[in-house]
């Protein structure tokens, strides 16, 4: 098993991923609701995908949280293929985050983390339709308890 399949599968349970291969690319899915290009930062260093994005959630003035489990916050490190070279390209459409990871055609797909040296930022192209507002629950507090996806 790869460590790139492992660690998306050590996601939480509430996190949905496709993992797909060609022969030029890698590319990651990820539903990531609520969240925009403006959102998500991924990244790629000393052979690891990080990704952080963050989501908003509107609470309408009338209502209340009595139970809230939807999280703020989605973060993420995933081990890159030994043949994963390049940059990345990461797009964000309707809360799914897309990330392309071109291979190295002179190396060997062996699923080990440490293919990629170095530091590379992923532009996420914003495709949403809709824009995020900020919220609070009525006391101020944004209502989670801490915990990160």
């Amino acid at each position: 098993m790869s460590p790139l399949r492992d660690a998306l599968r050590d996601l939480p349970d509430g996190v949905f991923f496709d993992l797909l291969e060609s022969e030029a690319a890698y590319l990651v899915v990820l539903d990531v609701p609520g969240v925009s290009a403006e959102t998500v930062d991924v990244a790629v260093e000393d052979g690891t995908v990080r990704v952080e994005a963050r989501r908003e959630k509107d609470l309408p003035e009338e209502y209340r949280y009595v139970e809230e489990n939807r999280s703020l916050f989605f973060d993420a490190s995933l081990p890159l293929p030994r043949d994963a070279a390049g940059d990345p390209e990461a797009t964000v459409t309707d809360g799914v985050l897309e990330i392309r990871l071109p291979k190295d055609r002179g190396r060997r797909s062996a699923g080990d983390a440490d293919g990629a040296d170095g530091s590379t930022e992923a532009a996420a192209s914003n495709t949403d339709a809709g824009s995020l507002e900020s919220s609070t629950t009525p006391d101020g507090e944004d209502g989670t308890d801490g915990d990160r996806a």
